[in-house]
């Protein structure tokens, strides 16, 4: 029986790169991708893969979130998340959310196949880069790009997501963003915990 894989994704070029990398594997069986949380949760009404490679960006809510709902409804079905980011909190809280396994966008055909095999076999597969990451930061610190302490700052100055936009010459939908990254990142709900959390931390003043 070759293994059903979907995928949630909201860029067409990432799906077509993993679409391609596994197209041509005989114990593969691809049913399909999903743009974003809302199309997901539809298809999986109907129908239930084996694995769902999932993002974390997604536009309508992140993959963390995802996850924890899939796992909740569809206990079957293993998640991989998959992602840019080489980041301790976005996987250790995939994983808390029942992720089985981590990939970065940047694996290699063997490494993909290897983290769905291992995955549907019921184990656990981090890449070798979240591995280390994982490793790394067991002290949970919290680790911000250079952007994203920019973004913190203009956020602890009282400034709306148009007006860090309009400083940093960025669009709102990219402060956007990092906002919501830095809520993951600190594992928060809002604006006022993060600032507290940051100052406690030290990481604004």
């Amino acid at each position: 029986m070759p293994i059903r894989v979907f995928i949630v994704d909201d860029h067409y070029m990432v799906i077509e790169g993993i679409r391609s990398l596994l197209q041509d594997e005989k114990n593969i069986e691809w049913t399909g991708h999903a743009s974003n949380a809302s199309s997901c949760l539809a298809f999986l009404h109907q129908q239930q893969p084996d694995i769902i490679l999932m993002d974390i960006n997604l536009p309508d809510r992140n993959g963390i979130e995802l996850c924890k709902e899939v796992k909740e409804k569809y206990p079957s079905v293993f998640v991989i998340g998959l992602s840019t980011f080489n980041q301790q909190s976005f996987i250790q809280k995939m994983m808390e959310n029942g992720a089985s396994g981590y990939v970065l966008k940047n694996a290699t055909q063997e490494e993909l196949m290897e983290a769905i095999i291992t995955v549907s076999a019921g184990k656990t597969y981090l890449s070798f880069e979240a591995g280390v990451a994982l490793q790394k930061q067991k002290d949970n610190a919290i680790v911000l790009t250079r952007r994203e302490k920019e973004v913190l700052e203009l956020i602890a100055a009282g400034m709306t997501n148009n007006e860090i936009a309009t400083k940093l010459f960025v669009s709102s939908t990219t402060v956007d963003t990092h906002r919501k990254n830095l809520l993951l990142k600190f594992a928060v709900k809002n604006t006022a915990s993060l600032i507290k959390m940051a100052v406690q931390m030290q990481m604004i003043e």
